[in-house]
């Protein structure tokens, strides 16, 4: 799973761009499934034909996009201002390397005056080294979007490092969860979502579309288990997290129980997620149609929406088996 994963953090697609990592998550799953197409809003949605009498349709979502820039103007010394697309991190993102959609370069920098404090989107540039708006142009156009650099790095034990973790994991996972399935008994839908970090778009149309029996999406959440955050039980390596509720949806009891009893059955440790701010692609799962028994499977991450993503790849394994039993699963 870090092979995949790896591959796909390289691609730099942020909500709105997402077909090239799109292509990417074809690649790996197309062989493990019947069918692979992509809707309107260029989800893709890789399809698994169940063998059961009474085969139950399921959706398990991850988000393909990250957040990110788009250029919204090019200054006559070439340096380039920007619009932000999803919820960016200043802090985080000042004095990083950036990559465009056609592999530029450039970084990131606040105004020289501007106070750590102070730091937001109209006191930030990016500069790729040019050094008037004619030569920025040969590069970069408005309307360009862009992203903080991609990385992935191994650290100690089962524990990696780097971006866009946030959902990318999500993705591998689905991937290696569709290759370890043996017997599906249901009709499974592996949905890869578009621009879930600007407002859970892609995934209210791709569920209007299937109308699930159940639905499951796969993301991160915040882990509890670092200095200044608080009131969270999540933590780093302590299993793929059911989520109870955020800030955008309460989970279905049923389906919460049906994910931790998957577990249980196999071997797998999880724990309860409750978050007091955020969402995911459960909410409008949930809310499709006349509604949808929804649900969530999530990773504890530290320092997400920062260049220094950290996961533990043994929860993201958990997560992978609990997805392949409980396509296996009748229901």
């Amino acid at each position: 799973m870090y092979t995949v994963l790896k591959e796909l953090i390289k691609c730099r697609c942020v909500s709105g761009r997402e077909s090239a990592v799109c292509d990417v998550i074809e690649k790996y799953i197309a062989p493990h499934v019947d069918s692979v197409e992509r809707d309107a809003m260029g989800n893709l949605i890789a399809f698994k034909k169940g063998s059961g009498k009474d085969p139950k349709k399921l959706m398990f979502a991850a988000h393909t996009d990250e957040i990110g820039f788009m250029v919204n103007f090019i200054e006559k010394s070439g340096l380039i201002r920007f619009a932000t697309i999803g919820g960016i991190n200043f802090t985080a993102a000042a004095y990083s390397e950036v990559v465009f959609e056609n592999g530029t370069r450039g970084v990131l920098v606040p105004e020289a005056d501007c106070k750590a404090a102070d730091i937001t989107a109209d006191k930030c540039y990016v500069d790729i080294g040019t050094k008037s708006r004619r030569e920025t142009e040969r590069f970069v156009k408005t309307g360009d979007t862009f992203a903080l650099a991609g990385k992935l790095t191994k650290l100690s034990g089962t524990r990696v490092s780097g971006r866009p973790i946030d959902d990318r994991i999500g993705c591998a996972i689905l991937i290696k969860a569709a290759e370890m399935i043996k017997k599906c008994e249901n009709d499974v839908y592996f949905v890869f979502t578009t621009q879930e970090e600007v407002g859970i778009r892609g995934s209210k149309c791709a569920a209007f579309g299937i109308m699930p029996d159940i639905g499951v999406a796969v993301d991160v959440c915040t882990a509890g288990d670092v200095p200044g955050v608080k009131n969270l039980e999540t933590k780093c390596g302590n299993g793929p997290a059911v989520k109870l509720k955020d800030a955008s949806v309460i989970c279905d009891e049923g389906v919460i129980a049906l994910l931790k009893e998957t577990a249980k059955e196999n071997g797998i440790k999880v724990q309860n997620e409750i978050l007091i701010s955020g969402g995911t692609d459960t909410a409008s799962i949930q809310m499709a149609g006349a509604g949808c028994p929804a649900g969530c499977i999530s990773i504890a991450t530290r320092y997400i929406h920062t260049g220094v993503e950290m996961i533990d790849m043994k929860d993201a394994k958990g997560a992978a088996v609990i997805f392949a039993k409980l396509a296996e699963k009748a229901l």
